[in-house]
């Protein structure tokens, strides 16, 4: 028999498309347990994402300080973790730091995968699933719930963006002369992990000089926040005025909204492709060093292009060789995919 829980904390991931892939977790806890409070844990940087989710009650925003601010800052999160008299907590996180701050906030019925020497801290330490390697993350994530009764569920993730802020989307475009009756291409040539997980710059560029030619009615926006400015400045400078360079200039809710409003989004394996999975606009993405089996879109999982290397996936941050897995995927077989999809896309 479930046991009925009246406060939950979940601690979420670090990464938007690791939190994105967890947002799963907090709907199959609503349902499990609807009376009880549900609260979401994450750091100030990706918090937004979860704002306005029915599935949670509170959001639980933290953020990550050096030297004396630290010590202030880890004392503060224990006295928050205290106050809450949480009777379940769910770490998605796989960290030392993550458990410790759990036991000293009185947390109780902690669970949480092994691992950084942490099992003593958890009342339920969970082994990693054997098949780790060959099942998407979100499942993994889902294996947690499973020692409070909570099977194993097909729900997906999902956030929640408002109808005024679509029109926010909408008017924030308007400054750039683009109106409805176009195609929004959106384009997301970076990666929070490493280059290794990037279609070359080049290519990038010349997907966009090609579909701008192709199509009047075509405006293609580059994302990207000021660490990638560089690289979109490499991109798009000196391109048609119906190429857009972004970097820098939304935050992540007018990102959500602005890839929710595009007929299609072309993205490497990161977090903004996530965001685009999970708000069901038309993706295209490129693999090369990670696995889409683990971490893919999990919505659209067929939307992928990968070639088969026998180095990838490597997992690493840069090549170390000539980059066979993304220069096999040619920008012909990218453009043809991407106006398959904004053709039919409303």
């Amino acid at each position: 028999m479930k046991k009925e829980f009246r406060s939950i904390i979940v601690r979420m991931p670090n990464w938007i498309g690791d939190l994105v892939m967890a947002t799963p977790i907090l709907e199959d806890l609503r349902t499990a347990f609807p009376e009880a409070e549900i609260t979401a844990m994450c750091q100030s940087n990706v918090a937004p994402l979860l704002e306005r989710d029915p599935a949670i009650d509170e959001l639980f925003r933290f953020s990550r300080a050096k030297g004396f601010l630290r010590r202030i800052g880890e004392r503060n999160i224990v006295e928050k973790l205290k106050s809450g008299r949480y009777d379940l907590g769910i770490l998605l996180t796989n960290s030392f730091s993550s458990a410790w701050r759990f036991w000293q906030g009185g947390v109780k019925n902690k669970i949480g995968f092994k691992g950084d020497f942490r099992s003593f801290l958890l009342d339920r330490a969970l082994p990693f699933p054997e098949n780790r390697r060959s099942e998407h993350l979100v499942t993994t994530y889902k294996r947690l719930l499973e020692p409070i009764g909570v099977p194993l569920s097909e729900s997906a993730p999902r956030l929640i963006l408002q109808e005024e802020e679509i029109k926010g989307a909408w008017e924030f475009v308007k400054r750039f002369d683009i109106t409805k009756e176009q195609k929004i291409i959106g384009v997301n040539p970076g990666a929070a992990y490493g280059s290794a997980k990037c279609w070359p710059p080049e290519r990038f560029r010349e997907m966009a000089e090609r579909l701008i030619k192709a199509d009047p009615s075509y405006v293609i926006l580059f994302f990207g926040d000021l660490s990638h400015k560089d690289l979109l400045d490499r991109i798009c400078n000196g391109l048609s005025s119906r190429v857009v360079n972004l970097a820098g200039q939304t935050n992540l809710r007018e990102l959500m909204a602005l890839i929710k409003i595009s007929s299609t989004f072309l993205t490497n394996d990161s977090g903004p492709m996530h965001i685009a999975d999970s708000l069901e606009t038309p993706l295209l993405a490129l693999f090369g060093s990670t696995d889409p089996i683990v971490t893919g879109p999990y919505r659209q999982s067929e939307q992928v292009i990968k070639k088969d290397v026998a180095c990838a996936p490597c997992f690493k941050r840069v090549c170390p060789i000539d980059f066979p897995c993304m220069k096999k995927i040619s920008v012909d077989e990218v453009i043809v995919k991407l106006e398959s999809y904004v053709k039919t896309h409303p």
